[in-house]
């Protein structure tokens, strides 16, 4: 890697396996961008995403980035595909021989590829400085201006030091985490007056100390969007996924006075999942990650409002009106609501779990903590696609990976492509007709009981992670009495509601509710949260943009 200057400087990255090539591009980038620009360099993708790494937790800022396409282990198209995550606004560029051509040009849908170049490019004055020059414009003009940084002191197996840093993670806060122990922990303590036995500590990027915060106070001092600027919308979306969010861009970029409104984090389950490899227009998969925060950003293009941490506690039906009550006592109207609150995962029941949750036991990916499961066994329960997405994501660096399946296969609940994903990867192996006993550990996860269904035999294993996709269940809890649920607490709407050809009960209107709509006139549903939904990312994000087609005709009958 070559050696940096001033810390203060925009970095311009390159990667190639060629030695003598990564030379010749580190010396014609460092003749050009030197003074103003810090040249790194690394000569594999790997060492690559170190150095990015390296570079994210000391709060530099990557303006540019040239991969070359032929590399072992990683190619340049996979290595970019995972820069992306850690700076998602750094501008991308290709190196390609000739023959490689459509590589890149597939390469610009796959990771919005910026450009790329056919080696050789000599001269560079013709042919390389221009692009960096016009790239370097780019981001400059762009949102990915150096921010302060969020610093998180906890302890490794704090359920709430877990926890904030998944909510900071999940909302594209930069952090930089230091645990009590070690002496950057310990200075930071002592600096904000604490002796560690309250944890964990959120030093904001202004200097304030905040210690245990609540998500809603943790998100407005951190920037993110928690008090609506007006008091009446055309919509409100409630829920951040993918169909909240398909929605929010849909209505937002049609004209309607949109705000989104989300408990958590936006993007939902899929937000959370490593690779999705079965949504249309990415043949190699694209990041929870990567999809949620494209999605954010285009919502909020075009002029969508987006409130974090906000809880929405009960909807009002008032004349022409639709009320949203927040948990604090605020609320907001709107003339149409789009319902799209997801699901949450169900909580295993055996002993020990509860109290060891967040402390090695996680329900969802818990992605943030995924670096420390490195060289570990790993615990994965459930057999659905999100099980599946997880443990090829934590196989890269665990030392195994086991699923347990209470049912007989995979094969009734995960899709073909992961079956044979996981059938091929060494260090993945599934255990089928096994659930988890008992959970044990003091402090943290330390053993598991597991219970073959069929014969009755008990395991004790050693484990530190574990990890729980075990079915979900819709969040609709806060609408009982208002609008019509389903056994299970799933949304009914359209069709749904009228099987013997009669509208609900209460329904005043002279037309059937529409597809989407519930019970109540101006009142949609999307995505999980709708009962008999498929619960895809693509049917969500097109069940929000269909809602939204509703809003608009519902509008204009009114």
């Amino acid at each position: 890697m070559a050696q940096a200057a001033s810390p203060a400087r925009t970095v311009i990255l390159t990667v190639d396996d060629d030695p003598g090539v990564s030379r010749a591009v580190a010396r014609d980038l460092r003749r050009r961008y030197g003074e103003a620009h810090r040249i790194v360099r690394a000569e594999s993708g790997e060492t690559a995403l170190d150095a990015l790494r390296e570079l994210k937790l000391r709060g530099d800022q990557v303006a540019v980035i040239l991969a070359d396409y032929r590399m072992p282990q990683m190619n340049g198209i996979e290595f970019l595909e995972q820069a992306l995550d850690v700076y998602p606004g750094a501008r991308r560029v290709l190196l390609t021989a000739y023959a490689d051509t459509n590589a890149a040009i597939d390469a610009i849908n796959v990771i919005d590829l910026d450009h790329y170049l056919l080696k050789p490019w000599d001269p560079p004055e013709e042919k390389l400085y221009p692009v960096v020059d016009d790239l370097l414009d780019a981001w400059r003009a762009s949102d990915y201006r150096p921010v302060a940084t969020c610093k998180v002191v906890g302890h490794r197996w704090s359920a709430r030091s877990s926890g904030v840093r998944e909510f900071l993670a999940r909302n594209q806060v930069p952090y930089r985490w230091y645990a009590s122990d070690t002496p950057e922990g310990l200075r930071l303590l002592a600096a904000a007056g604490q002796d560690g036995e309250r944890l964990p500590l959120v030093i904001t990027p202004d200097g304030t100390p905040l210690v245990e915060p609540e998500d809603p106070d943790l998100a407005a001092r951190v920037g993110l969007a928690t008090t609506p600027t007006e008091e009446f919308y055309d919509l409100v979306v409630i829920g951040g996924g993918p169909a909240g969010l398909g929605a929010a861009v849909y209505g937002a970029s049609e004209g309607l006075r949109t705000v989104l409104v989300e408990r958590e984090a936006t993007g939902g389950q899929a937000g959370q999942s490593s690779r999705i490899e079965n949504y249309l227009g990415f043949p190699d998969g694209v990041s929870g990650a990567q999809l949620t925060d494209r999605a954010r950003r285009q919502a909020a293009k075009f002029g969508a409002e987006i409130l974090t941490a906000r809880e929405v506690t009960r909807l009002e039906v008032t004349g022409a009106s639709r009320t949203i009550h927040f948990s604090d006592g605020s609320a907001i109207a709107a003339h149409s609501v789009i319902l799209a609150t997801g699901v949450s995962y169900r909580q295993l029941e055996a002993p020990g779990l509860a109290d060891l949750t967040g402390c090695g036991v996680f329900y969802g990916s818990a992605l943030t903590e995924a670096a420390a499961c490195q060289g570990h066994d790993v615990y994965i329960v459930g057999g659905a696609n999100s099980a599946g997405q997880a443990a090829m994501y934590l196989a890269r660096g665990a030392k195994s990976v086991t699923i347990l399946v209470r049912g007989s296969s995979l094969s009734a609940s995960m899709s073909h492509y992961l079956i044979q994903q996981i059938g091929d990867a060494p260090n993945i192996s599934v255990r089928t007709g096994t659930v988890v006993e008992a959970a044990h550990g003091t402090g943290h996860l330390e053993q598991l009981t597991l219970r073959d269904v069929a014969s009755g035999h008990t395991e004790l294993v050693d484990a530190q992670w574990m990890f729980v996709f075990i079915g979900a269940a819709p969040l609709t809890d806060w609408l009982e009495g208002t609008v019509l649920r389903d056994a299970r607490g799933f949304i009914m709407a359209g069709p749904d509601m009228t099987p013997d050809g009669q509208p609900p009960a209460g329904w005043e209107l002279d037309r059937p509710p529409y597809h989407l709509e519930t019970n109540i006139p101006g009142v949609f549903v999307a995505g999980d949260a709708r009962a008999e939904s498929a619960k895809r990312v693509a049917s969500a994000v097109g069940e929000g943009a269909m809602a939204v087609m509703l809003v608009h005709r519902y509008l204009e009958q009114s």
